[in-house]
């Protein structure tokens, strides 16, 4: 299995909030290649990663106790990759990066490539994969360069929008682009058309097995859910202002906001001020073993994301499969890839992004008639069957892998 042995690059392994990583190196480990993950932090603290999948690959965590070694391969850069490593080093950390933390994640990045290129060699690696098009993808890069050994990276969301100053070199260095939104794959695309032929969209995998509730009444009050990370382009303080109309309406809810992030105190500002206490609940980050229990018992799941101020915005997130794949019927904005799950009359509610007024209405209207919103539930977990199955999809990212290293 050597020949196919693969390294995945990132920045934290496993991550609460990147559920779907994991389960493409579990799954690519089960259809039989040999992965190696190295991770440039350090580890997370058990409690943080309690109930997630178990790993199925070694995992090598560099962060502060890999410095010293880091410090040495820098030392001996000439010495192990002859004069043209530093200066292309220089090239790599030495640009406009599009924010200050984006450039200190670009430094440890590049510093962890040049370690990582000794040791992937050392550890029989044939391909380096990065699954974020940033960070991740930047040592990769570095790796490459100076190893010889080819690279790919997956292209996202917040990694892509806005793109980090070194992308479309990246984009020209890579082997292979993988998208998981068809309207990334349109972004990356129009942006290099020159790298067209090694762009291809391949979406993720779902990693929670559907377990639909038992059909129950639907009648008021309807029991809302939205789960993420709770930062700007979840567009949850839209999802508030959309709640404190309905409240002023007369329409009977309860919504469970879950997650955790730097918008937590903002969000549990809003509920107070709009005197939602009654109607919100904001329970914080919820492990991932506990989201089937949570989308049993949801009548309706929201996504009212944003193109935040800075670009950001989500590709298409995982939980929205995950719902559908548990019979929930959703309402989702009209942002990157959410239109390709979520399709007016078909399979969910779209709405114009950043527009209460309307993602209230939308609600009501998903909740006045329980069949259609049952009709559209089955509806799009049929399509996340046929579309994000986790065998098929990464059995085609192997099948890519196996033939870039042939």
């Amino acid at each position: 299995m050597a020949q196919h042995r693969v390294a995945y690059i990132l920045l934290w392994f496993p991550e609460p909030s990147q559920t779907f990583v994991l389960e493409e190196v579990n799954t690519l480990v089960r259809l039989g290649l040999e992965v190696r993950v190295y991770a440039l932090y350090g580890p997370r603290p058990p409690g943080r990663i309690d109930g997630m999948a178990p790993v199925l690959a070694p995992v090598t965590h560099m962060g502060a106790a890999a410095v010293g070694k880091m410090f040495r391969s820098l030392v001996n850069l000439r010495r192990d990759w002859g004069p043209e490593a530093g200066p292309f080093l220089r090239q790599v950390l030495c640009r406009r990066w599009r924010s200050l933390e984006t450039a200190g994640e670009a430094f440890w990045a590049g510093l962890a490539g040049v370690y990582l290129a000794r040791r992937c060699l050392a550890d029989g690696i044939r391909h380096l994969h990065a699954p974020w098009a940033d960070g991740p993808a930047t040592a990769a890069w570095v790796a490459s360069r100076l190893s010889g050994i080819p690279f790919s990276f997956s292209a996202r969301a917040r990694d892509l929008h806005p793109p980090d100053g070194a992308l479309p070199e990246k984009l020209a260095a890579a082997s292979l682009v993988r998208t998981n939104a068809r309207a990334n794959e349109r972004y990356l695309t129009e942006l290099a058309p020159w790298g067209a032929a090694k762009i291809t969209n391949i979406y993720n995998g779902v990693s929670l097995a559907p377990r639909p509730a038992p059909e129950r009444p639907w009648q008021p009050p309807f029991r809302l859910l939205a789960l993420g990370r709770l930062v700007p382009k979840k567009g949850y303080d839209i999802l508030l202002a959309a709640c404190r109309r309905l409240a002023q309406e007369g329409f009977n809810f309860h919504l469970t906001l879950a997650g955790d992030g730097p918008q937590r105190q903002r969000l549990r500002r809003l509920i107070e001020v709009n005197g939602l206490k009654d109607r919100v609940s904001l329970p914080g980050f919820v492990p991932h073993r506990e989201v089937p229990r949570l989308l049993q018992e949801a009548d309706l799941f929201l996504m009212p994301s944003i193109i935040a101020s800075s670009g950001d915005r989500d590709g298409i997130p995982n939980v929205i499969m995950e719902a559908l794949l548990h019979e929930v019927p959703v309402v989702g904005s009209e942002v990157s890839g959410l239109p390709e799950v979520i399709r007016p009359g078909e399979t969910g509610w779209l709405v114009r992004p950043g527009d209460p007024e309307a993602l209230a209405r939308t609600v009501r209207e998903a909740c006045s008639n329980a069949a259609e919103a049952r009709r559209r539930a089955l509806a799009g977990r049929d399509l996340v069957a046929q579309e994000f199955d986790s065998v098929r999809n990464y059995t085609r990212l192997k099948n890519l892998f196996e033939g870039l290293i042939g």
